[in-house]
């Protein structure tokens, strides 16, 4: 059974389960899509991630106890498949200045850990910690490399990078502590777009290598 608890006053959060999982994402993006089509006044936009989805309301117009039951009556309709999203080519320039360093930790050389990682689909599972960034994996567990000791201040918008057996694109400019292997010229985030972000959950991205 789905754990349904408050998150603050007017919000609850939904967790499905606790691991990196594509069938536990494809139900989380099940969940949503089915609160969309039944969306009671009051509902605001969910915000799914790996695992759970946010559900936050108005108060005013939505009681928790009333978005609760709809969540139990939609659970059993929901079957745990993986995520029929879009798939999105990513055009990457790979040169990045952690590079050298990832390929030195797999031994597999540079040529090889491009052709790794541009060899495979990627599922997006979640967009958050800066405005776009997509959460994407797995990686080939040759190309796992822990995080950076100390992180950067300052990462360029398009950049690519591996943390773990996780992969990941930074929509727009900011701090962050991943091994950038590449960078894409796509613009990823505009908040003038609806949505903002470019890449959504449930999408698959496969990154192609350019000059």
């Amino acid at each position: 059974m789905w754990r349904i608890a408050p998150a603050g006053e007017s919000a609850l959060l939904v967790d499905l389960g606790e691991s990196i999982d594509e069938r536990i994402l494809g139900q989380v993006l099940a969940l949503d899509a089915a609160l969309s089509r039944n969306r009671p006044p009051g509902l605001r936009r969910p915000i799914p991630a790996y695992a759970s989805l946010l559900c936050p309301f108005d108060p005013l117009l939505l009681e928790p106890a009333r978005l609760e039951a709809l969540i139990r009556e939609i659970e059993p309709t929901v079957v745990a498949q993986p995520p029929d999203g879009r798939r999105v080519v990513v055009p990457v320039r790979y040169d990045g200045p952690d590079l050298a360093r990832v390929a030195e930790r797999s031994g597999l050389g540079v040529s090889r850990v491009i052709e790794a990682h541009a060899g495979r689909d990627y599922l997006v599972y979640a967009i958050g910690f800066a405005p776009g960034f997509a959460y994407c994996g797995e990686v080939a567990p040759s190309l796992a490399t822990p995080r950076l000791p100390s992180p950067r201040a300052s990462v360029p918008a398009g950049s690519i990078g591996i943390a773990g057996r996780q992969t990941g694109i930074y929509a727009v400019e900011s701090p962050g502590g991943w091994n950038l292997v590449g960078r894409t010229e796509l613009t990823l985030f505009d908040p003038v777009e609806d949505p903002p972000a470019r890449l959504q959950p449930g999408d698959r991205v496969r990154f192609e290598p350019v000059p």
